[in-house]
């Protein structure tokens, strides 16, 4: 097992993504915490990992405040005694809806704050407290979740992609200062990623529109960002930092 007695957060772990990276992790052996703003949710993900007996815990945890995030820190290392592992994951995405998709000039400005507060403040935020954690045990590592559409600019996304692309810059500078500390900094850049409850058809069909621009020919599920996730998190990335993979199928070849 490639994580066995590690400590990982996952922010947003309740759900979609974060919810397949916690059994993942738990699986090669991490104990795992679930920080989410869903408490309820977390718990519910928590008892999933439990009864698979993976030690786990649930921490109601707002990215965007400074207080959140320092108690998160600290009933993980209360807890578990240590942070290995931090995968910045919560996000506001709310791609696939009518009404959140706009032109840059008629953008909500408290939803461009919101959008921004919580994919990059909360990525900054999060990483500042795990940080003297890491720094005191000689090593970490910290993934970030950008975006596929960074490297794309698709329209009417402005507020989402300028958060991707501010996490990648972020993860950049991060990793140049954190390197001393024997902490690796990188990102995974997803597709457009069916993440959301199987029976949700407008989800479905904003996520379909965008097979036909991949190389490879079908909807990208979380599973496929397991792999990449587990890498980053265990000893095989030791000598990586600072760096982005994209896992789109291939898409932004085109």
């Amino acid at each position: 097992m490639r994580l066995e007695a590690k400590v990982a957060i996952i922010t947003g772990g309740a759900h979609g993504i974060g919810r397949s990276f916690a059994m993942a992790f738990g699986y090669e052996g991490a104990k795992v915490v679930i920080a989410d703003i869903n408490l309820a949710a977390a718990s519910e993900t928590v008892d999933a990992l439990k009864k698979n007996g993976i030690e786990s815990l649930s921490i109601e945890t707002d990215v965007s405040s400074p207080e959140s995030t320092e108690e998160m820190a600290r009933q993980t290392v209360k807890r578990f005694g240590r942070i290995d592992i931090l995968v910045n994951n919560a996000a506001v995405l709310a791609s696939y809806s009518a009404s959140r998709g706009a032109p840059f000039y008629e953008i909500d400005l408290n939803e461009w704050d919101q959008v921004i507060s919580v994919n990059l403040k909360g990525t900054f935020l999060c990483t500042r407290a795990v940080f003297p954690y890491m720094k005191e045990q000689a090593g970490g590592k910290i993934i970030n979740m950008a975006s596929s559409t960074f490297f794309w600019g698709p329209a009417t996304m402005a507020h989402y992609i300028a958060s991707k692309g501010g996490v990648i810059g972020l993860s950049r500078t991060l990793a140049t200062e954190l390197g001393q500390y024997q902490i690796n900094v990188n990102c995974i850049a997803p597709g457009s990623t069916f993440s959301e409850d199987p029976t949700n058809k407008e989800a479905l069909e904003f996520r379909k529109l965008l097979v036909r621009r991949r190389i490879i020919k079908r909807l990208e599920y979380p599973e496929d960002l397991v792999g990449t996730a587990i890498f980053l998190a265990s000893s095989d990335s030791d000598f990586i930092t600072g760096q982005t993979i994209v896992v789109d199928g291939g898409q932004i070849m085109h």
